[in-house]
């Protein structure tokens, strides 16, 4: 069936929640992708980083075929044989003492809120009902009730409340605002090291480091949302090794499969994840062995093919190569490791979603964010003739559209 054909369709019978690229994807491989039509283009999306291995990568896959044939669900009524070893490779792996697992990095975003309150009450002696989490400014963090409620994002909330209570918003990258919030009702903090939907913004140096020192001074549990950011997208296992810190939780999802299935984990300590009692929090479809096997699987790969050292090298490179075009729609270009944005000015015609549509023309795909932001965030496995030839693209565009 052809683009169009398949397009409309979609239009009919889709709820029109996302407004993607017109072209429809059927294959990929590494970092490359093919529409129905047999084009193909280079992925700088990476799925939202969900695909940091490479799409289809074989050794994942093979893991899923493997583990599909023996046992793919047992609920948490039983124990399987996988989740025990995923607990101990990834705590070993982040140097975590536990692991809950989940499946969407939206309730692995719900589980450490539920977390983070029951250890406010039970550990901290916050008054029932009155724990509070600072959050930030422009934060993205999913898409559930609880958590758009906490959003400064207006079309996120728009239509969608009341929600719920208990949030205080600060400025990302204040540490100073932080310190300041902070009440005897203060359970945690929840951030990004970088802040991935409101277009790569890099808090200064020093930031998380400043974060944990007053986390620690005031008893407040430092929340690293790392669904995006983590698992080497930006050089590093984890964002939060670029200032030698350690958070009381981190999220992980999104490459924890290498994009073959969902899975997410809050990754903390006995004093937090201990709290929790049978039936006091779970998911039938999370901790599954075929979710475990995967991601145990996307794992290995990550460490052992060398993909986040490979992230660190080639993001410095593409970083470096975008910052040499000199161009008067472009604002700024900044990044960290496989994970870079150019940000236009604002009166540039077609704005970020224009080029966007002319990359993909070239066939590059990226996508737009916030109106006047292109993000770059290829699969970790990108070489470095491949930035080259990516390059060579990006500066037609733009030399295009300075005709």
């Amino acid at each position: 069936m052809k683009t169009t054909e398949l397009i409309k369709k979609e239009n009919q019978f889709g709820a029109k929640n996302y407004k993607p690229l017109d072209v429809v994807l059927s294959k990929g491989s590494g970092i490359w992708v093919w529409d129905v039509e047999g084009n193909r283009y280079m992925d700088c999306l990476s799925a939202y980083s969900a695909v940091n291995q490479g799409h289809c990568h074989p050794k994942i896959y093979q893991a899923l075929v493997d583990q599909a044939q023996k046992l793919t669900l047992t609920s948490r009524a039983f124990r399987n044989d996988q989740l025990p070893l995923l607990y101990e490779e990834l705590c070993q792996l982040t140097d975590s003492h536990k692991m809950l697992p989940m499946n969407s990095g939206a309730e692995a975003v719900e589980t450490v809120i539920k977390c983070a309150r029951k250890w406010g009450y039970e550990s901290k002696g916050v008054a029932r009902g009155r724990a509070d989490i600072i959050v930030c400014s422009d934060n993205f963090h999913g898409r559930t009730l609880s958590i758009i409620g906490f959003s400064t994002d207006d079309n996120a909330r728009q239509n969608f409340g009341p929600f719920t209570p208990g949030f205080t918003v600060i400025p990302f990258g204040d540490a100073d605002a932080l310190e300041a919030a902070i009440t005897p009702n203060t359970v945690a903090f929840l951030v990004e090291p970088v802040q991935g939907e409101a277009g790569v913004i890099i808090p200064p140096k020093g930031y998380l480091k400043r974060v944990r020192e007053i986390c620690t001074q005031k008893n407040v549990l430092m929340i690293l949302d790392e669904i995006q950011t983590g698992l080497g997208r930006t050089g590093k296992l984890l964002a939060e090794e670029h200032e030698g810190v350690q958070a009381d939780l981190t999220l992980i999802g999104k490459a924890l499969s290498g994009g073959f299935y969902p899975v997410s984990a809050v990754l903390s300590n006995e004093a937090v994840l201990g709290l929790l009692q049978p039936g006091q929090h779970g998911s039938t479809f999370g901790g599954n062995p075929l979710a475990c096997a995967v991601a145990r699987a996307a794992l290995k790969v990550l460490v052992e093919e060398n993909m986040i050292d490979n992230a660190a090298a080639m993001g410095a490179y593409f970083l470096e190569q975008l910052r040499q075009i000199q161009h008067p729609a472009v604002k700024e270009i900044r990044g960290i490791g496989l994970m870079i944005a150019v940000e236009l000015h604002e009166n540039t015609p077609g704005g970020a979603r224009g080029i966007c549509e002319a990359l993909q023309e070239k066939g590059i795909l990226c996508k737009e964010t916030h109106t006047w932001t292109i993000r770059f965030a290829p699969p970790l496995v990108i070489t470095k003739p491949d930035i080259d030839w990516a390059m060579e693209q990006i500066r037609e565009v733009f030399a295009e559209l300075e005709g």
